[in-house]
């Protein structure tokens, strides 16, 4: 494909500015790549755009993407948009942060691959001590993986090998990936696992997660009742419901839940792939709540844009690794040096830019901001979230979806979530500016007519 067919990048961009329209998206650009997209790609994308217009009376034709800078993107047809996904929450410093790219560059000229847990780079390891300091526990040790489905599968592999035990109790509205391992645990669609049931871990139960404090007793009760059965080995929760809706539990409830596993020789597994590295405000949300899980799962935005993730655990649980014969989860590319590099670059801009403390402080104005901007607009049931990991709640998917394309025709990018797609997620880059969420809160508003 000639680089001529695409705009040059947006070298120039600052990467805070708002939305400029030149083209009604989608552009005659976006429209061609789109027509070759669709020759080529699965056929199970274009089959979910026709369902998401027969049930939103809303064209669903994407836009196609070229650059993007900061907190904005680009698309082919020249289109500038305020990016409030960020690739799905996993560019935590936004497009082309400087800290990323020069970690690329340096590394490159070091070493791109190594071999893996045979011989190791030297940037992993220098990773894998900063990861281990995440963890609360006793000595902990980094298992590291290649997404955050891949650390999932990691996660319950140790569980697995720590516990002698195959249960797994997981939530309604859960979502940990689709590798083999995290789609059995998977409740936020059963569409998403009936296909493929037969291959799926049998010893799966599902508890509801708990939205308000009224909800506690129901959701931890059907945990003890599946806990009682004397098989699970693993309680795997988000500390924040991700793609369920951004569903904020009580405070007290992941500490229940420990105690609760804990007393029947469960593990819990915290995945923290969304709410993790500052996203929702904390640097590890389950040991800002004080909750003492025993598996800590971080994917997402640990790379900078590149692929990594890691599943963290005490010296304890992790021993169950070392066993006659050889027992490993590995891959080619899981831990590999350019990623490692990526991953440290971000870990010191959290730190040194103190981003955490700004995405608690700005997201506490931003969903404020919201909810004032959008009380008793038509259709809205609910502003929620932590941090930068905000959501919007509508009577229904049709309307979340309406509102998504008319956002994107005002130039902010935008997602669904929620058991019926009935919630808009707002996951920007934690670097972005706050004119640039005022600014998108209305827009949400004029959307709504």
């Amino acid at each position: 494909m000639p680089l001529s067919e695409f705009p040059a990048p947006a070298e120039e961009q600052t990467g805070d500015q708002l939305p400029e329209i030149r083209v009604p998206p989608p552009g005659p650009a976006s429209r061609s790549l789109l027509g070759r997209l669709e020759r080529v790609e699965c056929p199970a994308f274009g089959t979910r755009r026709k369902t998401r217009e027969e049930s939103s009376g809303a064209e669903m034709t994407p836009i196609v993407l070229a650059s993007g800078k900061g907190a904005n993107l680009f698309d082919v047809d020249g289109n500038r948009y305020v990016d409030l996904v960020a690739g799905f929450g996993s560019l935590l410093l936004g497009h082309g942060a400087t800290s990323v790219t020069r970690a690329i560059e340096a590394q490159t000229d070091r070493l791109i691959q190594a071999l893996g847990d045979v011989y190791a780079a030297d940037i992993k390891v220098a990773l894998l001590e900063r990861l281990a300091s995440l963890h609360p526990g006793t000595s902990p040790r980094v298992l590291l993986c290649q997404s955050g489905s891949d650390a999932i599968t990691a996660a319950l592999k140790t569980v697995t090998l720590a516990t002698g035990k195959p249960g797994v109790v997981a939530f309604e509205g859960a979502y940990h990936g689709l590798g083999y391992g995290p789609l059995a645990a998977l409740g936020l669609r059963e569409s998403y696992r009936e296909p493929f049931n037969l291959q799926l871990n049998p010893h799966v139960s599902f508890a509801p997660y708990p939205a308000a404090e009224a909800d506690l007793d129901r959701s931890l009760g059907a945990v003890e009742k599946a806990l009682a059965v004397g098989n699970v080995g693993a309680v795997l929760v988000e500390p924040i419901l991700g793609r369920g809706g951004i569903i904020v539990p009580p405070e007290r409830f992941l500490r229940d839940l420990c105690e609760l596993a804990h007393r029947h020789g469960a593990l819990v597994v915290a995945d923290e792939i969304w709410t993790g590295l500052g996203r929702s405000g904390s640097l590890v949300r389950s040991t800002a709540v004080g909750a003492p899980v025993d598996i800590l799962v971080l994917g997402k935005g640990l790379g900078g844009g590149l692929p990594i993730a890691a599943c963290i655990a005490a010296d304890e649980v992790m021993q169950a690794w070392a066993r006659e014969g050889e027992v490993v989860h590995t891959s080619t590319h899981a831990g590999a040096p350019l990623a490692c590099a990526t991953a440290i670059a971000t870990l010191d801009s959290l730190r040194f830019r103190q981003l955490v403390t700004k995405t608690r402080e700005m997201g506490a104005r931003t969903k404020e901001y919201l909810a004032a901007v959008l009380a008793g607009a038509p259709g809205v049931v609910e502003v929620r979230g932590e941090g930068l990991m905000l959501g919007v709640a509508f009577e229904s998917g049709a309307l979340a979806l309406q509102t998504m394309r008319r956002m994107l025709e005002a130039g902010y990018v935008v997602i669904t979530g929620g058991q019926k797609g009935e919630v808009i997620t707002w996951t920007p880059p934690l670097t972005i500016a706050e004119e640039q969420l005022t600014a998108a809160a209305n827009a949400m508003k004029a959307s709504l007519g």
